[in-house]
């Protein structure tokens, strides 16, 4: 059925029940388990502690320990991220690679262990070689470049003004043509109203006439209709595409690296229902 993934997974779970299989079936789970890990992606994670909770693209692996055996399709970007109360939260990902076997570690620190090294990394990192004759103030730490400093970041700028601008000025337009509806609406009923008007009246009747502010009316309306509609469709297309920029991973373009893309999963379950987003902008 070529079902791989699963098949690894369910035979490494049964093997880890050896004492209560016959040899012959063994044998068979053993031969099963080597021909579908080389069609896999194989991720060892060792995790301290042991009874962190961990979750394989948002959704929580349903048991704990301290080493964990995952199998995953080749070619996937797998975010892996672990937390327990009282300890930092840790998270790595990786692309899975066939026949490959992945070794990752995830360690929680205590918060005030986390808290102490970080302040005293910060301390020897701004402690001056030889003592100044005079205080100075301390130099500026360098900011880590913006997410929307780089060109992508322009470009979506750029898309949201767009979207919003387009939506905006078609919204207009169009409230503008149902107005001008019913403006002609009107006079049209005023003028079938009187007692001289007939089907051909305004067949040939000058501009200045009646029957030319109809007309006048008409292509106003159908200029601010069809313009509005222009609108609304061009923001929708451009908010779409600026939309999907957030979750493409431009790193083939050598502008951004991979481990900076977004990791979109969906989940549903008894409580919750819909799409769960990480990863670092």
């Amino acid at each position: 059925m070529h079902k791989y993934r699963d098949a690894a997974e369910h035979l490494a779970k049964s093997l880890e029940q050896r004492e209560a299989l016959p040899d012959a079936l063994e044998r068979r789970f053993e031969a099963g388990q080597r021909e579908a890990v080389k069609r896999v992606a194989t991720l060892v994670l060792s995790v301290d502690p042991p009874d962190a909770e961990v979750l394989i693209g948002g959704e929580r692996v349903g048991r704990t320990a301290r080493t964990y055996t995952l199998f995953f399709e080749p070619g996937q970007h797998v975010m892996v991220r672990a937390h327990a109360p009282g300890r930092t939260e840790a998270f790595q990902s990786f692309r899975s690679v066939v026949g490959a076997e992945h070794e990752m570690t995830l360690e929680l620190l205590p918060l005030a262990m986390a808290s102490s090294a970080n302040e005293a990394s910060s301390t020897k990192d701004t402690a001056p070689a030889t003592p100044p004759p005079l205080r100075a103030l301390p130099a500026p730490r360098a900011q880590a470049p913006s997410p929307w400093a780089s060109w992508p970041g322009t470009l979506r700028i750029t898309g949201i003004a767009v979207t919003t601008a387009g939506v905006t000025v078609g919204t207009i337009l169009m409230v503008r043509a149902g107005k001008l509806d019913d403006d002609l609406s009107a006079r049209r009923a005023r003028l079938q109203s009187e007692p001289s008007s007939s089907a051909s009246m305004c067949w040939q009747a000058p501009r200045d006439s009646p029957c030319g502010e109809l007309a006048r009316l008409l292509d106003a309306r159908n200029m601010h209709g069809r313009a509005g509609l222009a609108a609304v469709i061009t923001g929708g297309v451009v908010g779409a595409v600026t939309a999907a920029s957030f979750f493409t991973d431009f790193s083939f373009l050598r502008f951004t690296p991979a481990q900076d893309r977004v990791e979109v999963s969906p989940v549903a379950n008894g409580s919750e229902i819909g799409a769960r987003i990480e990863g670092v902008w």
